[in-house]
C-alpha cells in the first residue's frame, strides 16, 4: 500500500525500479532492419499469443495504443492469414477525452483503420465514454474492465501493446508525475498531460505490470536518446517506460534499427520470418 507522503514517494518509486531492474533479465530487446519487417513479426506475435490465450481460455484480451502502432497494426494484422478475432477482447491501455471522431481519438482511428478489416464484434471492444467529465470516465471505464474480466481486482490482459514517447512516457503515464505512484487505481485520469490534448484516461502501472506479455514498439532516430536511457539507465528516477516490467509476464521491446543506434546492451537481430 501506497503510504501518502513524501518518504512514502519515494519508497514507493525505489520499490517500481527495483522490481523493474529484477525483471530485466525476462526482457527481450529485438532490433529489425526496417518497421516493415518489426511489423510483420510484431502481428505475428498478436497473432501466436492469441492462438496461445484462446486454447486455454474463452478469450483473447488485447490493449491498445495510438501513435506508430495505429499505422503498423492496420497494415500487418489483416495480412496474417486465418485469424479469428470473434473472441478478441480490446481494450485501450490510454486515451484522449475526445470525440471519437476526433483526430486525437485512439479509438476513432483504430475504429477507422483498423477493426472493419478483422471483424471484432463492437460490444469486445471497450471503449471510454468521452461525454463524462475525466474523473467520471476513468471511473467508468474501470467498471467496465471490472465487468469485463468478471473482477474487482486488478484486470490480467493477454497482451498490451505499448508506445514510448520522445520523454520517455508510456501510456498517459509522464516523467515526474503522481500518477507514476498510484498503486490503488486500475485505470486513472489526467487533466494535466504535458502532451496535449490535457485531459486523458490511462492505465495505471499495476494494471500494466499485471499482464502476461507487454510490447513495446519503438521506431525511428530520434528515439534513440531516450531507449539507451529506458533500457540501458541514466542519471535521475527511471523514467516511466523503464517501470514497466510485467510480475510475472513477458516484455518485448521491437525496435529498427535507427532507435537502436546507440544501443550497447545485448539485442537480438532476427532472420527474416522469424517469429518471437
Amino acid at each position: 500500500m501506497l503510504v501518502r507522503s513524501r518518504e512514502g514517494h519515494v519508497k514507493e518509486i525505489s520499490l517500481l525500479r527495483k522490481h523493474s531492474l529484477r525483471n530485466m533479465s525476462g526482457r527481450r530487446v529485438v532490433v529489425f532492419p526496417s518497421v516493415a519487417e518489426l511489423g510483420s513479426t510484431l502481428a505475428q506475435l498478436v497473432s501466436s499469443r492469441a492462438e496461445k490465450a484462446l486454447n486455454t481460455g474463452a478469450s483473447f484480451s488485447l490493449g491498445l495504443s495510438g501513435g506508430s502502432l495505429v499505422s503498423i497494426l492496420s497494415k500487418e494484422l489483416p495480412a496474417v492469414p486465418n485469424l479469428d478475432c470473434s473472441r478478441w477482447l480490446i481494450g485501450f491501455c490510454d486515451e484522449r477525452l475526445v470525440p471519437f471522431t476526433d483526430p486525437e481519438s485512439t479509438y476513432g482511428l483504430y475504429k477507422n483503420q483498423l477493426f472493419g478489416k478483422i471483424s471484432i464484434p463492437e460490444e469486445r471492444i471497450l471503449a471510454i465514454d468521452p461525454s463524462l467529465p475525466v474523473q467520471e470516465c476513468a471511473d467508468d471505464y474501470a467498471g467496465k474492465l471490472s465487468k469485463a474480466f468478471n473482477t474487482e481486482q486488478i484486470p490480467v490482459f493477454d497482451m498490451l501493446l505499448l508506445g514510448m514517447g520522445p520523454d520517455g512516457h508510456t501510456c498517459s503515464l509522464f516523467p515526474d508525475h503522481p500518477l507514476l505512484q498510484e498503486s490503488q487505481r486500475t485505470v486513472a485520469p489526467i487533466s494535466d498531460s504535458p502532451k496535449p490534448p490535457p485531459q486523458r484516461v490511462t492505465m495505471t502501472l499495476p494494471t500494466v505490470n499485471a499482464a502476461r506479455c507487454v510490447v513495446f514498439v519503438s521506431t525511428g532516430g530520434s528515439k534513440a536518446p531516450i531507449l539507451k536511457q529506458v533500457l540501458e539507465g541514466g542519471e535521475g528516477p527511471a523514467l516511466p517506460a523503464a517501470l514497466v516490467a510485467p510480475r510475472q509476464g513477458e516484455l518485448f521491446w521491437l525496435v529498427d534499427e535507427p532507435a537502436a543506434a546507440s544501443l550497447t546492451s545485448q539485442v537480438e537481430r532476427p532472420g527474416p520470418g522469424a517469429r518471437l
